[in-house]
């Protein structure tokens, strides 16, 4: 269950508990009333040589009479007790007291570490001596490298030396007969004895340095995960040979001899202590050994995506199917998404991460992420048969890259397309090293519905273990028989279907395995994958942000109300801790300018500008009164100056970053305008800079798609109305809603409000009907929604309207957002559109507040580690929050609504039943068949994680692949008794 929000004190409540104990002491010394008014400032009741009687009241003397005035045996007590209770509530403090800013502090310093690259040359030794077109050859380790090292990356990277795993490390998984017979074969050239002992093995040849370079690859993943864990460096790629994802306790398999993530993760865990790491293994072939090592332990999510094709695509079995989720404590942490068809997209992908991946691995909060990095689902590879670009591996990394603080290793695993794989692979690095996510040239397809099927089946039965995928409706299956048929079709049927591969054999060929695609749709990936390259746009400025203020916004003030919430200390506030936290020389700065009338005008009319410049002849009680016609505005006459300045700042940064000279841009600039409407001000807003930004950046730089995601707590109906009915922008907008009670009040913010004429379907309202929302919500928004609507919309430029009064401490926003979820969610919005975002900053009333989240933003876009928001460590502990009840009934409804605009939606808005097991899975057949084949990790069960039962001969024997190994079948009363939810 997620966490609550711990009890925060501050330094004033803890000074207070102190007086109040003291007064307490006192009370109990002089039989009188003494508050805790009494002793504030530090002036004591007792002067200097005075002495307080048990009885008597205040009595003046010298140290002589205090001496003669023994304290009494209750006054002495008295004193322990406060002594006592003083150090109690210390101690509590300590334990519970949360400082809602501590995260922002402790990142104060922390600059980005270096990437760490590990390989070694002589792994190009490897190779199979009797099939020379073999897939797995040494090419596929020398292109990488020279792509890498064409981008310039190598040279960038904090390369680590190689090692090779001692036994003791192997061991730790694999079985000492699997290590000795490997290592026999070491320098070996009998070709026809090596490849007699191969044939033994599905998919597997063996090599004189086959046993060296096994413990070579092994060695340097574990070295790259503990340079990670001391903090030498901030992640990292291990780009090594053989892999290692389906190599089992007791046999080679799939090209593979020892587990590479596997063991690197169980050093972590051994040496480290770690308790929660998440497994990746996007490779297309399912990682079984993997999953095997780690099926009942809940430590380790093993989260892999894979074509299955209802078991007929290798490695042919039943457990790598969506049902099997774990067993013992583990159940819940394994998950397979089994693509049941090739040809499988970007949008697919995408997908999956964003609907399942990244909630769970949120909710998790994974300590170390182990990316098994294959690239056999890329365009143009024979054996995936998929259609993923080498660009999109970039964007699937991306979300990653902030969680488990930063601590994220990515580690070569398949892929047998040269190209795809060498250029899927230097951009993975690419964007480890912090560079902008390429821009992807083709637009993100729609998942297909063989993708929905699956993905949506592994969600129903992942759903009673994860809150976080509870978003999806359910049904009771008696309504599959009360419902017509077109009612049906928005109810997800879990079905398992499957066709498995061939029998089981004794001998696996050893030749003539590779089998190429044929030559026309070779020759058309070819062309598509040249085309995706040359488009690919990889330059970048070498400047990260640039950074937009001027104090001369500080004269717009209030004059009739200096406390009003919109006051020049907010911009100076961010200003000064960016400041103090060394980042403004490291981004360019910019000169400020107003923007002009006719810059203005994009946004807004002209007899609203001129009713805004004419402020200034006006005296202040003038002002005051004309603001009275407004809502919740008030004017200075310095108003006109400030807002075309601010209005001007953002222009500044649009032009740098859509110039080229910088990345992104930082805008500290007041007054706000999210709230401004075409004709008038509104809401402390004069002109809106976003809207007059994006209508700047259409025009001037003929940019047809922008994104504005604004998460100012209130709704900005001034940006809404003015791009309502256009194509161009589109608007997404997160805020307290309270069922239209809320400002700016009104329908306008409602889910169902989306835009108007040529423009419907671009407008995107979640609107919050109960405060309290934090970073869990938040994240749940963005990766269920904002996420898929803008990687559908390809926008050319991203701005935010960063109101920052949904933040913690917030006195007008009710909402918890930290500074560093904000930080998050400015990185997940920076992979799109190249980079090129400016965050603009809207409302916020709490200097402190407002003044770390922006600082986190910056640091964000800088490339600084960020601490990751704590969303679920506790998850399973507490019962849900009100606020979040309530989130999921918002994204319900935005979700119902926004499919019928959004592709990428479509099947989000099925429901699942509400006993996923109802079905083809629940039956005595198929379970049987599972656990059969299952190849459980848990060392105290005789045959698990590969260890042989009786009937099974040794390592090397004569027995088929141990990707079907025998072990104790279960009955199904066992079997059900077992994973009966507790």
């Amino acid at each position: 269950m997620f966490p609550q929000s711990p009890p925060i004190v501050t330094r004033r409540s803890a000074q207070q508990a102190k007086i109040q104990t003291r007064a307490m002491a006192n009370k109990s010394k002089a039989g009188t009333t003494v508050t805790a008014a009494g002793v504030i400032g530090g002036s004591a009741i007792t002067g200097t040589g005075s002495a307080i009687s048990s009885g008597s009241g205040i009595s003046s003397g010298t140290g002589d009479s205090r001496k003669a005035n023994k304290p009494s045996a209750s006054l002495l007590e008295a004193k322990r007790r406060a002594r006592n209770m003083l150090k109690n509530q210390s101690n509590a403090m300590q334990e519970s007291v949360t400082d809602i800013f501590q995260n922002a502090v402790n990142c104060k310093g922390l600059v980005r570490k270096p990437t760490a690259l590990i390989y070694d040359e002589s792994m190009i030794q490897h190779c199979c001596l009797w099939d020379k077109e073999h897939y797995e050859c040494p090419k596929r380790f020398t292109r990488v490298l020279e792509r890498c090292r064409e981008l310039n990356l190598t040279e960038r990277c904090m390369k680590l030396s190689s090692r090779s795993a001692t036994k003791k490390e192997i061991l730790r998984l694999h079985t000492e007969e699997h290590f000795e017979l490997l290592k026999q074969t070491a320098g070996i050239r009998d070709d026809e004895r090596m490849e007699e002992l191969s044939s033994r093995y599905d998919s597997v040849y063996i090599h004189p340095s086959t046993f060296e370079l096994s413990l070579l690859a092994t060695g340097s993943t574990i070295e790259l995960v503990d340079q990670l864990i001391a903090g030498r460096a901030q992640n990292g790629m291990a780009i090594i040979r053989p892999p290692g994802h389906h190599a089992m306790k007791a046999e080679f398999n799939g090209y593979c001899f020892f587990n590479n993530v596997a063991l690197a993760a169980q050093h972590a865990l051994d040496v480290y202590k770690l308790q929660r790491i998440l497994i990746i293994d996007y490779d297309v072939h399912h990682g079984q050994g993997t999953q095997q090592f780690f099926y009942n332990d809940p430590r380790v999510i093993y989260f892999s995506i894979h074509r299955f094709e209802h078991g007929s695509f290798w490695p042919n079995l039943q457990e790598s199917d969506f049902h099997a989720i774990g067993s013992g404590p583990g159940t819940g942490y394994n998950f397979n998404v089994p693509l049941n068809a090739t040809g499988m997209t970007n949008g697919d992908y995408l997908a999956i991460f964003q609907q399942l991946l990244l909630p769970v691995a949120l909710e998790f909060q994974p300590e170390l992420i182990v990316v098994s990095a294959g690239y056999d689902a890329a365009l143009g590879c024979p054996e995936g048969e998929m259609e993923v670009t080498p660009a999109c591996y970039p964007h699937l990394l991306n979300p990653l890259l902030r969680l488990a603080d930063c601590r994220v290793a990515v580690v070569l695993e398949g892929g047998y397309c040269l190209e795809s794989l060498a250029e899927g692979a230097a951009l993975t690095l690419r964007s480890l090293l912090g560079d902008p996510c390429p821009p992807l040239v083709e637009a993100v397809p729609r998942p297909r519905p063989d993708l929905a099927q699956a993905l949506l089946s592994c969600i129903a039965v992942h759903r009673p273990h994860w809150r976080c995928l509870q978003l999806q409706k359910t049904y009771e299956p008696a309504e599959l028989v009360l419902l017509g048929r077109e009612k049906q079709k928005d109810l997800h049927q879990v079905l398992h279907h499957w066709v498995g591969g061939p029998p089981p054999t004794d001998r696996y060929p050893t030749r003539g395995t590779a089998i190429p695609l044929p030559a026309d749709t070779e020759a058309r990936n070819r062309a598509r994958l040249q085309v995706l390259r040359t488009e690919t746009k990889l330059s970048m400025p070498s400047v990260r942000v640039c950074y937009a203020y001027d104090a001369q916004m500080l004269l717009h003030c209030n004059l009739h109300d200096t406390g009003h919430p919109e006051q020049p200390s907010r911009i100076k506030h961010i200003h000064r801790m960016h400041d103090e936290y060394g980042l403004l020389p490291r981004m360019k700065q910019l000169a400020a300018r107003a923007a002009t009338t006719d810059e203005v005008c994009l946004a807004h009319t002209r007899a609203h500008v001129n009713s805004v410049r004419r402020l200034l002849e006006r005296d202040p009680e003038e002002l005051h009164q004309v603001a009275g016609g407004y809502n919740s505005v008030y004017l200075h006459p310095s108003t006109f100056d400030c807002a075309t300045l601010a209005a001007g700042a953002v222009l500044q940064a649009v032009d740098s970053v859509l110039r080229g000279e910088s990345r992104s841009g930082i805008c500290n600039v007041r007054p706000p305008g999210h709230h401004a409407e075409q004709d008038q001000p509104h809401g402390f807003c004069i002109f809106n800079n976003v809207a007059i930004a994006a209508q700047y950046a259409i025009r001037d730089f003929g940019l047809e798609r922008v994104l504005i995601v604004d998460w100012d707590v209130h709704h900005g109906n001034g940006t809404q109305h003015i791009f309502e009915a256009n194509r161009k922008v589109l608007y997404i907008s997160l805020h307290r809603y309270e069922h239209g009670s809320f400002f700016p009040k009104g329908p306008d913010g409602d889910y169902d409000v989306v835009g108007k004429g040529s423009g419907r379907g671009f407008n995107v309202n979640i609107p919050w009907n109960k405060k309290g929302m934090g970073d869990l919500e938040y994240a749940l928004a963005f990766q269920q929604l904002i996420m898929p609507i803008a990687y559908e919309f390809n926008p050319q430029l991203v701005l935010v309207s960063a109101g920052f009064d949904a933040a913690i401490g917030d006195p007008l926003g009710g909402c918890k957002v930290t500074p560093e979820g904000y930080g998050m969610l400015t990185h997940w919005l920076s992979a799109l559109a190249g980079g090129r975002i400016v965050v603009c900053l809207e409302g916020g009333y709490n200097v402190n507040s407002i003044s770390y989240a922006m600082t986190m933003c910056t640091k964000t876009l800088l490339g600084d580690p960020m601490p990751t928001p704590q969303l679920g460590a506790t998850a399973g502990q507490k019962p849900p929050t009100v606020a979040y009840q309530s989130c999921v009934e918002s994204l319900q409804s935005c979700l119902r609504i926004q499919r019928k605009h959004w592709r990428s939606l479509e099947f989000v808005g099925r429901r699942l039943p509400r006993d996923p097991a109802v079905g083809e899975n629940n039956n005595e057949d198929f379970l049987t068949a599972s656990l059969r084949q299952l190849d459980i990790a848990n060392d105290d069960a005789p045959g698990a994680s590969g260890e042989l039962a009786d009937d099974q001969t040794a390592c090397g024997g004569e027995r088929p692949s141990g990707s079907k190994p025998k072990v104790k079948v279960k009955t199904l009363t066992e079997y059900m008794a077992e994973h009966k939810e507790q």
